[in-house]
C-alpha cells in the first residue's frame, strides 16, 4: 500500500495520483508490489535492497550518502500475532522528500502517518520528518523497557517469593522475558547508529540537528536500563534452575532413602524366603512375627538416624 502526502497552503494533502509523486514531501509503502517497487526506484533513482540485504550487519550495505541523498536500512520493533519482531525499514532521505518502504505495516510509522495530517508542518523538512520518526520508536522502545521493567517484577515474585509457584511457566515468561529485551537491545543499536550517521552528515539544519543529538543522548540512558534487565532475567533464569534442582534433589533423596530404609527388611524378607529343609525358625512358632517385628525395626532405624542428621 503506498501513502503519499505534501505540504501545501500550510496543510497536509494527500497526492492519489501515481503521476504526482514527485510532489510528496513523503512517500511510505507499505507491503510493496513489484510495480510500487520498480515505481519508487524510478523516482529516488536507485534500486532499494532486497530484503536480504536490508538485514545485512555491516554498517556499509545499511547507511551510505550518494547523490540521491541519504540511504539507511533500520529497525523497527512490532509485535506480529503477539510476538515481538523487528522489521527493517529502507529509508531515503533527500532534500525534497523522505521515502520509507518496509515489507510490514510498522505501528511507528501508521502512527507517523496520522501525525502528519494532524500537524503538516512536520512535511516541511524531510530530515526533520525522519528525526520524528526515530522520536517516535524511541520512545516506544523506552515504553517497552518500562513495560518489560514491571513483567519482570512480577516474574520475580513468582520466582523468588512465591513457594507455589509453577517455576516451568516461570522459565517460560523469563524466556519471552529475554527475546523481547533483545529485540529492543538490537533496534535501540541499530537507531544509535543510524541517528549517528545522519548527525554526522551534516545535512540536518541546527534545530533538527540538536533533536537528533537529543535523541541519541536518550538512546544512550536507555542503553543501562536495557543492560540492568538483561542481567536479572540472567539472574532469575539461573534462580529458577537453582530452584528446579533444588526440588529435583528433594525427591531423589526421598527415594534414596526410601531403598535404604527398605533394604533391611528385604534382606530379612529373602534369608527367610530361602527353601532350605533345615531352617530352624520355619518350625518356631513365634518365627514369623519375631521376623515382621525385626523388618519394621529395622525399616524404622535408618529413617530415624537420616531424620536425627538432617537429611529428611
Amino acid at each position: 500500500m503506498l501513502y503519499a502526502y505534501q505540504f501545501q497552503d500550510g496543510l497536509t494533502r494527500v497526492i492519489e495520483d501515481p503521476e504526482c509523486l514527485r510532489e510528496a514531501a513523503w512517500i511510505d509503502v507499505a507491503e510493496p508490489t513489484d510495480a510500487e517497487y520498480e515505481l519508487i526506484n524510478s523516482l529516488v533513482q536507485h534500486e532499494l535492497p532486497e530484503d536480504e540485504d536490508a538485514d545485512e550487519i555491516e554498517a556499509s550495505t545499511r547507511t551510505f550518502i550518494d547523490e540521491q541523498g541519504i540511504h539507511l536500512s533500520t529497525l523497527f520493533l512490532h509485535r506480529v500475532e503477539g510476538r515481538p519482531e523487528n522489521t527493517s525499514v529502507n529509508v531515503v532521505c533527500t532534500r525534497e522528500r523522505l521515502v520509507t518502504v518496509h515489507d510490514r505495516d510498522v505501528p511507528a510509522l501508521r502512527l507517523m502517518r496520522i501525525r502528519v495530517r494532524r500537524r503538516p508542518e512536520l512535511l516541511k523538512e524531510p530530515i526533520g520528518l525522519l528525526a520524528g520518526l526515530f522520536e517516535t520508536t524511541v520512545l516506544d522502545l523506552g515504553d517497552t523497557l518500562q513495560a518489560l521493567y514491571r513483567d519482570l517484577e512480577e516474574t520475580s515474585y513468582l520466582v523468588l517469593e512465591d513457594k507455589d509457584a509453577d517455576l516451568g511457566q516461570a522459565l517460560e515468561r523469563l524466556a519471552e522475558h529475554e527475546n523481547l529485551n533483545g529485540k529492543v537491545r538490537l533496534c535501540l543499536m541499530d537507531a544509535r547508529r543510524d541517528l549517528s550517521f545522519v548527525w554526522r552528515s551534516a545535512q540536518a539544519s541546527k534545530p533538527c540537528a540538536k533533536r537528533l543529538k537529543y535523541l541519541l543522548s536518550e538512546i544512550d540512558a536507555l542503553l543501562p536500563h536495557n543492560n540492568y534487565l538483561f542481567e536479572k532475567v540472567t539472574f532469575l533464569l539461573q534462580a529458577a534452575q537453582g530452584f528446579i534442582n533444588i526440588e529435583q534433589n528433594k525427591i531423589i533423596k526421598i527415594f534414596s532413602v526410601a531403598a535404604a530404609a527398605f533394604l533391611p527388611p528385604t534382606l530379612i524378607a529373602s534369608i527367610y524366603g530361602m527353601n532350605f529343609a533345615h531352617m530352624p525358625e520355619l518350625a518356631w512358632q513365634l518365627g514369623y512375627p519375631l521376623s515382621i517385628l525385626i523388618m519394621v525395626v529395622s525399616a524404622a532405624l535408618p529413617v530415624v538416624y537420616f531424620k536425627r542428621k538432617g537429611w529428611l
